[in-house]
């Protein structure tokens, strides 16, 4: 009573208390939102919004596309890149006054084969009739309101689509290739040099003998700036801890499956009294018992041989009605199993074609009535028994099975009641090889009995293997005493001195979610991106399986990268640089068989060599050397110079220069094709390279 009489005494101030806790938190958002919350748009292309609401409707359509074929970011990501585009190239339309109004849409329905050889939409002559086409939206558009609402959809791709064609074969139009560009094509493929070279690999110096100071990286990163370029990104440390079954766990498990082979006494609570309970290779109901004790309930499909589990599929096949056999473990599950029944040819394997006609339950792939579906049938199977080995590639022209006419019409290990009861008839009463028709609702299929294998029906108790609560409740412990201490000492310290691995993930981009060991872990990319994460922070994340803390190790900002991050990628090429001075120092105005003996290297020939495809057997790829013997007259000796696998000598042997030709037209055209191929991506590209574009997505995310 004292504690609550200081409470009511005390009311006032803890009411201002909490009234100013709750302001904090209000406020606190205003000035460290970093969620996007407040957003009304998801990004920006030149200045132009992209609706947050309009945004999400689309990535929520997309998902339902996708079903589960997908996670959030990986269509979120998908449906970014099209808007971009869409808006970018809408711009581009827009700047260029090109459009396709709605009045031309015939015109773009006309060009469209889809719509030219529907049946529905052509005269009596086979031709594409306008008024049919415009009769059956109207008619859409008075009927069937929701059929209309898709039409409007496809007909906006289909003018987009319209007006994409126009611009990129304007642009196609402007790109071509001159004879000139046409002979320098024809000579770069056919002009040849033989060649006797020299070649000292750059492994023929240390790497340990190179120093290479940061103002070289700095230097080197300045005079690529595109190549260096960087998006924003994060690198972070992380150790995981699994929640996976002990040894404890795994003996306790697998100990209770053995209890359940024997027959056992127990307390029952109902009467009052002991009694004896049957085991697995006693009890009377075997699928009442499996569904009480197992974590898969049971099954009562017969298997073939080949479809059991690998690890225990001899013993289990050849086990005596009755029999019991484990417990054996098997992906992921500890497993006692007995034999309930054994069948001589209880498994089939089989072929069809289906012939569908108009009214059966499967699409025919045109209109046919029934008795052309039979005499169709009646054709095929004429020619399977003329010869057998054409099923496949009778079935894959015309089945009209979609799930099999791919595999040649064949389904494998069917078991009794799988397929539709006359199939399954005729497959299990005849022998192997038979062929012959059978109608179904479906149609009329041509069926093959191509084998058939004993099959058994097996009751199988299954316990997954996985952590107990107290394992559970140990890793959670072990998890937070680590949190706690790397907290407060050395990440890495702390975990080496409990002989955790600590992993690194590095270069992590705003939009990224999987992390290397873990899995998709999106709160721990936004937890990295978030500006009141510091460097140093740690933080504990939930996984499906376990626990993660990691800790944020580096911020890199978007723009051209700093010396010491991106120092492993750009030292190799500075180390080939001074060690090509070097070599080339040391060996200027050497002979050939000099620069052999010194290094141990031998003087070698190379025959036939082109710009086409610049190789060297022996000494790699080499475009510089090749194009500066291509340069060279015979009987020349070169200077050292500076390859892609190390420093080379050259003579020339032999020039084949390709005689002239009347006309290079041919060859013109082939790299006006090339030049045209790319037109689609490169102009893109270069359009998007130019814009100003905003993403909100990683607040959002």
């Amino acid at each position: 009573m004292a504690i609550l009489e200081k409470i009511r005494s005390r009311s006032l101030f803890l009411i201002l208390v909490i009234g100013l806790a709750l302001f904090a938190f209000v406020i606190s958002g205003v000035f460290t939102n970093d969620t996007g919350a407040g957003k009304s748009v998801v990004g920006e292309v030149n200045g132009e919004p992209i609706s947050r609401t309009d945004f999400a409707l689309k990535v929520e359509n997309a998902s339902r596309r996708f079903g589960g074929g997908a996670t959030t970011v990986q269509v979120v990501n998908q449906v970014w890149n099209q808007e971009v585009r869409n808006m970018i190239l809408t711009q581009e339309f827009d700047e260029l006054g090109i459009t396709i109004e709605k009045d031309q849409i015939l015109e773009v329905i006309k060009s469209n084969p889809a719509f030219v050889n529907d049946p529905n939409f052509q005269n009596e002559a086979g031709v594409f009739d306008e008024q049919k086409f415009v009769d059956f939206i109207y008619q859409l558009k008075t009927n069937n309101p929701g059929a209309y609402q898709q039409w409007q959809a496809q007909e906006d791709a289909l003018i987009r689509s319209a007006e994409e064609a126009s611009y990129f074969n304007l642009v196609k139009a402007g790109v071509g290739s001159t004879l000139k560009e046409g002979e320098l094509n024809y000579h770069i493929e056919n002009d040849k040099v033989d060649v006797k070279y020299v070649s000292v690999p750059y492994t023929a110096i240390a790497d340990s003998l190179i120093s290479v100071t940061e103002g070289e990286i700095t230097d080197y990163i300045n005079g690529r700036k595109e190549e260096f370029t960087q998006e924003a990104s994060r690198s972070l440390r992380y150790v995981y801890f699994s929640e996976q079954a002990s040894e404890e766990d795994i003996a306790a498990i697998k100990a209770e499956l053995t209890g359940l082979l024997s027959s056992r006494e127990v307390y029952n609570e109902a009467i009052g009294a002991k009694e004896v309970l049957d085991g697995f290779g006693e009890v009377a109901d075997v699928a009442a018992f499996v569904n009480e004790y197992s974590d898969v309930n049971f099954d009562s499909t017969y298997v073939a041989k080949k479809d059991l589990p690998a690890v225990a599929a001899e013993e289990l096949f050849n086990l005596e009605e009755g029999a019991v056999y484990g417990p054996y473990e098997d992906a992921g599950y500890f497993k006692i199993t007995r034999m309930m029944d054994k069948k001589a040819g209880g498994a089939v394997k089989a072929s069809h074609i289906l012939i569908a006609y108009d009214g059966a339950q499967a699409q025919a792939k045109e209109a046919r009535t029934k008795e052309a579906a039979k005499a169709k049938a009646d054709e095929l199977l004429a020619q399977v028994k003329n010869d057998p080995s054409k099923f496949a590639a009778l079935a894959l022209e015309h089945s009209e099975d979609p799930g099999s006419a791919t595999r040649g019409g064949t389904y494998d290990n069917i078991t009794p009641g799988q397929m539709v009861q006359p199939f399954n008839d005729y497959i299990f009463d005849n022998a192997i090889g038979s062929v012959g028709v059978v109608e179904t609702d479906f149609g009329y299929h041509v069926i093959k009995v191509d084998d058939k294998y004993d099959a058994v029906q097996l009751a199988t108790i299954a316990r997954k293997i996985e952590a107990s609560e107290k394992t559970i409740a140990d890793v959670f412990t072990e998890t937070t005493k680590f949190e706690m201490a790397a907290g407060e000492g050395d990440f890495a310290e702390v975990a080496k001195t409990s002989e955790y691995v600590v992993r690194p993930v590095n270069r992590l981009e705003a939009m990224d979610e999987n992390i290397p060991g873990v899995g998709n872990q999106r709160a721990m990319v936004q937890w990295a991106f978030n500006s009141d994460t510091d460097l140093g922070d740690i933080k504990r994340f939930d996984t499906p399986n376990g626990y993660v803390v990691a800790q944020l190790t580096a911020k890199r900002k978007a723009g051209l990268a700093k010396a010491q991050d991106v120092k492993a990628r750009v030292l190799p090429f500075i180390i080939k640089e001074k060690k090509a001075a070097m070599i080339m120092e040391a060996n200027a105005g050497k002979a050939m068989a000099d620069i052999a003996s010194q290094y141990g290297v031998a003087v070698k020939n190379a025959s036939g060599l082109n710009m086409k495809n610049p190789t060297i057997i022996g000494a790699g790829r080499e475009p510089m050397v090749v194009g500066t013997a291509l340069g060279m007259s015979e009987g020349q000796v070169s200077d050292l110079i500076q390859g892609d696998n190390g420093v080379f000598k050259i003579e020339v042997v032999k020039k084949a220069i390709a005689p002239s030709l009347d006309n290079y037209t041919t060859y013109a055209n082939t790299q006006k094709t090339l030049n045209r191929n790319r037109v689609f991506s490169a102009v893109y590209n270069a359009l998007k390279d130019q814009a100003e574009i905003v993403d909100e997505r990683p607040t959002m995310y």
